[in-house]
């Protein structure tokens, strides 16, 4: 993959280009310019204008030095080695920080786990407040990015249970009404929140905190959206959803329930300084396969016959009944079914099992439920007989690729499968409504009938209009919504203030050394050998038979703090100084996983090739440091596979490695 020119910086593509070493005085080592991209594919597009520009500048800096200055340099050496690395760049040791790093929020992970294992619930609860939100709802129902991240699957086995660990924050902290912070007095401007999910809900938690008046616009009795309506009580109970949903009503956000927006012309009508749209993606795909219309009466919707289920609208199903779809949705579909009544209930999918849009976790609760899953089965007909639905006939097939990777499901010509039911539930796919968006009030829509926003600032083509959560590019989880909020919440607090609206804050940073004597450290530095642990459940006979009762109990304090002995403190950095050095190899010695090395520079592929244990992972960095007095070789270290243990620094004679704490905190409009 041809990425010449290209680094990534607060989720951002940049152009970075070396400076030559006559014009490092002038210029600096490198000029670096913001491509104001997050995809990749269009960085590639744009940044050959931007190279040549830079390039430019340096052409026209060298006609304005000394030529007999740049003819002296010509004569020396020309050398091909990696340059050492920048770890004054924020960005560097937040990589390093895995977890964190795939948090869409980039929730402090280690820190609040190292909380839990103090016992200091209220403290790890507030960390997570201040980055996602939602600490008790995402404990229950994230969709867990940062736990294929974990380094712990690179070492050990497998991830910290991040997740479950996040939702001991919520299950055991006390009273924290006293640690939320008051709004201050109005600036006198207004904000329009459509939609009362999870990304509308964090863009008036962050914008109310600095004198914003928030009016929430939500067509349904009570805030939380699809939260509310779409996952079952036995995942998140009711109490749960409250809670949080309340702490951010009750910092003085206006709410309208039962007030639908049917058009965005006439809001724009009204004084609202500017507009958020976080309605989430609420229409469910249907199926037009034949015997559909026949059927209609027990053919239902998913995500609808959720909600109808959450308002307690429907109160059964038939005993017979086939879900299809392979998405979390699916699986909610399914387990409710078995509470409302349902014997049998089977799951049909079209692609191969392990291609299953359903995380992990969901899919393994409900085959812990006894619910089969038919993987490469496609629906091609409602079977009737009596005006009455009684079946379904599937085709079998089988996944086929490409040489681009592109999938195809083949038929392999088996007899067709008939499955029974007396229901079906339709659980393939979201899309969004903008129906109520009038195409004339300068919003411009494109692929998909989706409007045009900006992946950075999350801006529509009409100025005032903002756009996040599944409502901005399609279904995602909710920790997406929230990461989505503090960014739109920034973009319209510069709006609102008239400023440039790609100028976003940086990210707060600290670099704390650990060190309390010559061989100890503030945190436990010890890697715990155990394994995951599985987390209880209620007992399957008594929870099936009630639709609020929740599966999952969570860890108890016991649990929680053997999970939190787990976490490796990838934050607690190992910083190398190099006129400390003495080349005494005691740390090559010492390293359990041999990530340290001492060798001469090079390209950055003979390099990791180099290393006594090659560094294979090309997406993390690899630590460079600057020439060594007495050797002139560097020091390289592989950050994949390092354990953050602090044995190097234990063993270093000099104080040449040290273990400093870095604390990562993802810019907010009320920071």
């Amino acid at each position: 993959m041809d990425t010449r020119y290209l680094f990534k910086r607060y989720n951002t593509w940049w152009v970075k280009l070396a400076v030559p070493r006559t014009l490092r005085n002038e210029l600096g080592y490198d000029l670096r310019q913001s491509l104001k991209t997050h995809d990749l594919e269009k960085a590639k597009e744009v940044r050959w204008e931007v190279v040549n520009n830079l390039k430019n500048k340096i052409e026209t800096a060298k006609k304005q030095i000394d030529p007999t200055s740049v003819e002296k340099l010509s004569l020396l050496p020309v050398e091909n080695f990696m340059p050492p690395t920048d770890t004054t760049n924020p960005q560097y040791y937040h990589k390093v920080v895995d977890c964190q790093h795939a948090c869409p929020s980039h929730t402090p992970v280690p820190e609040y786990i190292r909380q839990i294992a103090q016992g200091n619930y209220n403290e790890a609860y507030m960390m997570n407040w201040e980055s996602n939100v939602f600490p008790g709802i995402l404990g229950r129902t994230c969709d867990r990015p940062c736990e294929p991240a974990c380094r712990r699957t690179r070492t050990h086995d497998k991830a910290v249970a991040i997740c479950r660990l996040k939702r001991v924050t919520y299950d055991y902290k006390d009273e924290i009404s006293n640690l939320l912070p008051s709004a201050p007095k109005s600036n006198g401007k207004k904000i329009a929140l459509i939609g009362g999910g999870p990304a509308s809900l964090t863009v008036a938690r962050d914008l109310i905190l600095i004198g914003y008046q928030c009016i929430l616009f939500e067509k349904d009795n009570r805030a939380g959206g699809l939260m509310r309506t779409n996952i079952p009580s036995f995942r998140l109970p009711e109490e749960v959803l409250n809670e949080e949903v309340d702490q951010i009503i009750n910092l003085g956000i206006e709410t309208r329930f039962n007030s639908e927006i049917t058009s965005m012309k006439e809001l724009l009508k009204e004084e609202f300084d500017a507009i958020f749209v976080g309605t989430g993606a609420p229409k469910g795909r249907d199926i037009n396969i034949e015997g559909r219309e026949e059927a209609k009466s027990n053919i239902h919707i998913g995500i609808d016959w959720l909600t109808s289920i959450a308002f307690e609208h429907t109160k059964s199903i038939g005993k017979k009944v086939i879900v299809l779809g392979g998405g979390n949705t699916a699986m909610d579909c399914c387990r409710t079914s078995l509470r409302l009544g349902a014997d049998d209930v089977k799951v049909t999918v079209r692609s191969p099992f392990d291609q299953m849009k359903a995380s992990e976790w969901e899919i393994e609760d409900a085959m812990n439920e006894d619910i089969p899953i038919h993987d490469n089965h496609v629906p091609k007909k409602f079977i009737i007989h009596n005006n009455k639905l009684i079946g379904m006939e599937f085709e079998r097939v089988e996944a086929k690729f490409d040489e681009k990777g592109k999938r195809s499901l083949i038929p392999t010509g088996e007899d067709p499968v008939i499955f029974e039911c007396d229901d079906v539930l339709v659980a393939i796919g979201q899309d969004n409504a903008f129906e109520w968006i009038e195409r004339d009030i300068g919003i411009e829509f494109g692929e998909w009938d989706m409007p045009i926003v900006n992946k950075i600032t999350f801006q529509s083509t009409n100025p005032k209009v903002f756009f996040g959560g599944d409502a901005a590019w399609g279904p995602e989880n909710i920790i997406w919504a929230a990461a989505h909020g503090h960014q739109a919440a920034i973009s319209i607090d510069k709006f609102c203030n008239e400023k440039d609206l790609y100028e976003r804050p940086e990210p707060g940073t600290t670099l704390v050394s650990q060190k309390m004597g010559v061989h100890e450290w503030s945190f436990d530095n010890d890697i715990s050998q155990a394994n995951r642990l599985l987390v209880p459940h209620a007992d399957k006979l008594i929870s099936l038979k009630d639709l609020k009762m929740e599966v999952e109990l969570g860890f108890d304090e016991k649990m929680a703090l053997e999970e939190a002995n787990r976490c490796l403190n990838c934050d607690v950095q190992t910083v190398f100084s190099e006129q400390l050095c003495i080349e005494c190899d005691a740390c090559v010695d010492i390293c359990p996983t041999d990530c340290i090395n001492f060798l001469s520079n090079g390209t950055e592929e003979e390099v990791r090739n180099n290393l006594r244990v090659p560094a294979l992972n090309l997406n993390q960095d690899i630590l460079v440091s600057d020439k060594l007095e007495q050797t002139a070789r560097v020091m390289i270290k592989d950050e994949d596979v390092c354990l953050h243990c602090g044995l190097c620094a234990e063993r270093c004679p000099t104080g040449a490695w040290d273990m400093q704490n870095f604390l990562y905190e993802e810019a907010k409009v009320y920071t």
